[in-house]
C-alpha cells in the first residue's frame, strides 16, 4: 500500500476527530458555563524516522512528513458572557474561579451557576449536586423564607446566618479532568480564591464560551480538509490497482 495512503488515512481521521469536537462545542451553545473544546493535533516523521531508522534533517529519500495525528483535545478557560437573569438563585463569577459542589462525595468545580433550592433547603445544582460553602458543608437555606440576599462576595444572608459559597481556583488549568455535566475534577488541591478577589453577581449567569459562527466556519474547513483526504485515498488506491493490472498484463 503506497505510504501516502496512509498519511491521507490518518489526515482524514484527524479532521473527522476536529469535528466531533466542533459537533459536540455547537451542541452545548446555549449550556451555561460550558468551556469549548479544541481538537489539538501533532505533526508526524515518517515512519522511517520514528523507528530511528534514518535520522531527521539530512534529507534522506525517508526524510518526509507524515502527516498529521489526533493528540488530544483541550479545553479553553475563556470567560463566556454574562447575562442578565434577575433569578434569585443564579451566580456568576466574575474573573477566576470555580464554583464547588458535591457529587458521588467527591468535590467538582464548575463555572455554572444556574442553581435552584430544593425542598430541603440545599442549594443545589441542576442536577441535584449540593453547591458547598468555603467550610466544606452543603449551603443550606430555609425554603419558607424567600428573604435572603447574596453580597458581591458571594455570601449568603438569610435570619442572621453568613454562608460564602466556596470559590477555588487551581494553580494551573492542567490540573483540571473535564468529567462530563459541566464538571471538573481537581487533579490537586484548588486554592480559595482571596477575599479582595472574590466576585459574584446574583442575578447573572456566564453563558457558554461558544461562538456559533466560528464553530460553523471551522466545521466547514474540516469537512473539506476531510473530504480532500478521502479523495486523495481514493486516487491512490486506484493508481495502485492500475499498476497492479499492468503488472498482471505483462
Amino acid at each position: 500500500m503506497p505510504y501516502g495512503f496512509y498519511i491521507s488515512a490518518e489526515g482524514a481521521h484527524a479532521q473527522s476527530k476536529r469535528l466531533e469536537v466542533i459537533a459536540n462545542n455547537l451542541a452545548n451553545v446555549d449550556t451555561v458555563g460550558f468551556k469549548r473544546e479544541l481538537a489539538v493535533f501533532q505533526a508526524r516523521y515518517a515512519a522511517a524516522i520514528e523507528q530511528g531508522l534514518v535520522p531527521p534533517g539530512e534529507g534522506h529519500l525517508e526524510d518526509v512528513g507524515g502527516g498529521v495525528e489526533f493528540l488530544a483535545t483541550q479545553t479553553v478557560f475563556a470567560q463566556g458572557p454574562v447575562r442578565h437573569t434577575q433569578k434569585q438563585t443564579d451566580f456568576a463569577i466574575e474573573g477566576d474561579g470555580f464554583f464547588v459542589v458535591e457529587k458521588d462525595r467527591e468535590q467538582h468545580l464548575t463555572r455554572a451557576g444556574n442553581f435552584l433550592v430544593a425542598a430541603n433547603g440545599e442549594l443545589r445544582t441542576q442536577q441535584g449536586y449540593a453547591v458547598l460553602s468555603d467550610a466544606g458543608a452543603p449551603i443550606v437555606l430555609n425554603p419558607l423564607d424567600p428573604n435572603w440576599e447574596v453580597t458581591p462576595e458571594g455570601a449568603l444572608r438569610q435570619l442572621g446566618t453568613v454562608q460564602n459559597l466556596a470559590l477555588v481556583r487551581p494553580d494551573s488549568h492542567a490540573q483540571l479532568l473535564k468529567v462530563g455535566e459541566n464538571l471538573f475534577r481537581p487533579l490537586a488541591d484548588p486554592q480559595p480564591v482571596p477575599p479582595e478577589e472574590r466576585r459574584v453577581a446574583a442575578g447573572y449567569l456566564e453563558g457558554s464560551s461558544v461562538k456559533a459562527t466560528s464553530e460553523m466556519t471551522a466545521m466547514v474547513e474540516a469537512s473539506r480538509i476531510l473530504e480532500a483526504n478521502i479523495n486523495l485515498m481514493k486516487a491512490q488506491d486506484q493508481m495502485l490497482g492500475g499498476l497492479v493490472n499492468r503488472v498482471l498484463k505483462v
